[in-house]
Formats: structure tokens, sequence, C-alpha cells
């Protein structure tokens, strides 16, 4: 006999992309709590532009992932990619800025090329990427062999902006939230894409070219990447070949605790951003802590299985 029958049905009530939704904001406001007690002064316009300034590169680096994971897939060259954009928004951008964009048009097409490329083959996306991981590490090192250059003044002009009472990075990860929420779960679109991760023989059957949404899936992780590097550029006001390679783990992170799922199929945009913001406020608040880098790696793929492990128990309770 059911101790709480009515907990039970309330949480049959709610539906599982919901829950993906919730569980990540239940894990931000608890994080926010925390951080708001050990360090009150967050509590300002320049406390929270200052928390969560770094925000900004995670946001697009795990937009990027869930792209990919809409198939399936999983990227392991994001952190390298977003690396080499830096190099090239340092190093040509500001003195040759045809050429640069011209670059970074190139990276995205790449980008493309390898999901077409992963589709054609049947090549397994692991590898695939784990290849391009070491072309994009290796551009990187060509073009700026060690930390330097300079960022475009409007890049550090844009990453420095101080709009009225929203900060940047609190501004641009809900604009990004709902863009992403309205375009991937809400058109006619965004259900063709996410139908290709989740039913690739019904998508097949009703006329669509799977190999062209994977193009199209992967030039939008090449673009999200781009500005993800844009973003790092800005920040850091110069270039790293370097700079990029945590945002590999750190996207896959995020997305899976947004409420991703590696089947693919299942995404949550909204979900992502604040996974995104969850694993840097983790690391913030282990700071504060005084917790050893070393183990602020050790807690944070802690806390990825706590948020899996609650996610896949309120499934089964609820069904």
């Amino acid at each position: 006999m059911s101790s709480n029958p009515a907990g039970q049905f309330a949480l049959s009530r709610i539906s599982p992309s919901a829950l993906r939704t919730i569980i990540p904001l239940a894990a931000l406001a608890l994080l926010l709590t925390v951080t708001l007690w050990l360090q009150p002064r967050v509590m300002s316009y320049f406390g929270w532009t200052l928390l969560l300034k770094f925000s900004l590169p995670l946001i697009f680096a795990t937009l990027s992932q869930l792209c990919v994971l809409t198939l399936g897939d999983v990227d392991l060259g994001i952190g390298p990619f977003i690396s080499l954009v830096c190099c090239i928004a340092a190093t040509m951008l500001p003195g040759a800025p045809l050429l640069g964009w011209a670059a970074l048009a190139v990276c995205v097409l790449l980008y493309a090329g390898m999901g077409v490329l992963i589709h054609w083959r049947q090549l397994p996306s692991i590898v695939m990427t784990l290849g391009a991981a070491f072309v994009w590490l290796g551009a990187a090192l060509l073009i700026l062999p060690s930390p330097g250059g300079q960022a475009p003044l409007w890049l550090s002009q844009f990453t420095g902006w101080r709009p009225p009472f929203i900060p940047l990075p609190a501004l641009v990860a809900v604009l990004m939230a709902l863009l992403g929420h309205v375009f991937m779960m809400r058109t006619a679109l965004g259900v063709i894409l996410r139908g290709a991760g989740g039913n690739q023989a019904a998508i097949a059957r009703a006329g669509w070219s799977l190999g062209v949404i994977r193009a199209v899936l992967y030039g939008m992780a090449g673009i999200l990447g781009v500005i993800a590097g844009l973003m790092l550029t800005g920040i850091n006001t110069t270039g790293d070949p370097l700079v990029g390679n945590q945002y590999t783990l750190l996207s896959i992170a995020g997305a899976i605790i947004g409420g991703a799922e590696f089947s693919g199929g299942i995404i949550s945009p909204i979900g992502a951003v604040v996974g995104a913001i969850i694993m840097l406020l983790t690391g913030s608040v282990l700071s504060f802590m005084n917790v050893s880098t070393d183990w602020q790696l050790c807690l944070q793929g802690g806390l990825l299985i706590l948020v899996l492990s609650l996610r896949a128990f309120t499934a089964r309770r609820g069904s």
C-alpha cells in the first residue's frame, strides 16, 4: 500500500519533458542559495556580472553540444574548435577582418561537412569528432603557437557591455534559452531535427534526407561553437590555442544535466542553458569553499551522477 498516493499522482501528472526542466532549475536554485550564503556580496549587479562572466562561452558551447546530442552523437572536438576560433579571432579579425570571417565561415562548413561524412560512411561520431579535435588543435597551434594576439575592439566592448538592470550574461542566457526552446521544441523544423535522433526510420519514410539533417545540425553546432569562441576571446581579450579544451567535457555535462539523452531525440534547450550555468556555479561554489581544483573536478562529476540518478528515479516513479 502506497504511503503517499497523492504525491505519486501529482508526479505522474508532470510530463517527462517538464521534469527535464524542473530538475536542473531546482539544482540551479540550490546552487544560487549556497552561493549567496557563502558570498553575500554577489547580490549586486557587479557581483552577478563577475560571477556569470564566463557563462557566455559555456552557454554557446553547451548548445553546440546539444545540437550533436540531438542525433545521439557526441562531439569530443568542440573544445579544441573553440580554441581555433579564439586564435582566428585574436589574429585575423583585428587586422584582416574579411580574411578572419572567411576563415570562420570555412570552420562552420567543415563542421557541417563532418556531419555529412559521418552519415555517408556510417562512422562513429566519437571517433570522427575525436580525430577532428586533433585537426582543430593543430590548426590553432599553426595560427598562434603561444598565447597572444588581440581581440577586436568591438568584441571586447560587447563582452564588457553592461546593459541596464540585467547583467549581460543573464540576459544572453534567458535569450538563448527562449530562442532555443522556440526553435527546437515549437517549430516544424525543430520537430524534424529532433525526430532524426529519435526515430530515423520515420523521418526517412516521410521523405526527409538524414544526411541533410545531420549536416544542418552539425552546421548549427559549428555556428554556436564559433560564437562561443568569439565570446571567450572577447572576455580574455587575447587568443590561446589551449584555452577551450575544458569546454568539451563541460558542454557534455551541461547538456546532459539539462535533460538531454545520449540516445538522441530527447533534448531541452532551456535545460542546457541552465546546465551550463550549473557547471559554472559548481566550480565557483567550490572555490568559495577553498576546495582544490582536483577535488572540484571530482565533485562536478559527482553532481552529474546525482542529477542523472535523480532523473532516472523520478522517471520510474512517474511511470
